[in-house]
């Protein structure tokens, strides 16, 4: 007869809870990150594609001393009791919680041939070293965030203004007032 220990059934239920999980969507891995594409974060144009950032809180404790009672104090200056204080600990907020939208290439824009374009740009700046796969994989996320965090932007997500800076979405020119 086979039995099983406990540990044992939590450890088989847990992989096969984790072979049941559904394929990662694009974007999936990020820490904090949501690709969107409705809703769009408020007074976005109609038929743009967004993506999000979310920066958790960081939150820190501290502990004080708190004084409960002052020292008594001679008029000579001599201390016949010392002061009393209370330890206190307690979470304090340092930074809040931030959520950045960013406009991304809509789905229909990232074929194998544009993300190919994109993986040949990062490894012309030497950020990327793998295979042209096509694919928006952890390796080329990760390339993105290489290049997309220096200025300011934490995140795998390829934002519409860094597929432009590398050359591969046109630069939109202003309306020539006529």
């Amino acid at each position: 007869m086979f039995t099983m220990t406990r540990p044992a059934i939590a450890a088989a239920l847990f992989l096969a809870l984790g072979a049941c999980q559904a394929q990662a969507p694009l974007g999936a891995g990020e820490p904090g990150v949501t690709r969107l594409f409705q809703p769009a974060p408020p007074g976005a144009a109609p038929g743009t594609c967004w993506g999000k950032t979310e920066t958790p809180a960081v939150i820190e404790t501290v502990t004080e001393q708190v004084l409960v009672q002052p020292a008594e104090v001679l008029a000579d200056g001599s201390v016949t009791a010392p002061p009393v204080y209370r330890t206190e600990t307690r979470q304090m907020i340092v930074e809040e919680r931030r959520e950045t939208w960013f406009e991304t290439p809509c789905e229909d824009v990232l074929t194998v041939e544009f993300v190919q374009s994109l993986q040949r740009a990062l490894a012309a700046r030497g950020l990327y070293g793998g295979p042209l796969t096509g694919e928006m994989d952890a390796r080329t996320r990760h390339a993105v965030r290489r290049f997309q965090a220096p200025g300011g932007l934490d995140s795998g997500i390829l934002s519409l203004d860094t597929a432009r800076r590398l050359g591969l979405v046109a630069i939109e020119r202003p309306a020539e007032a006529g």
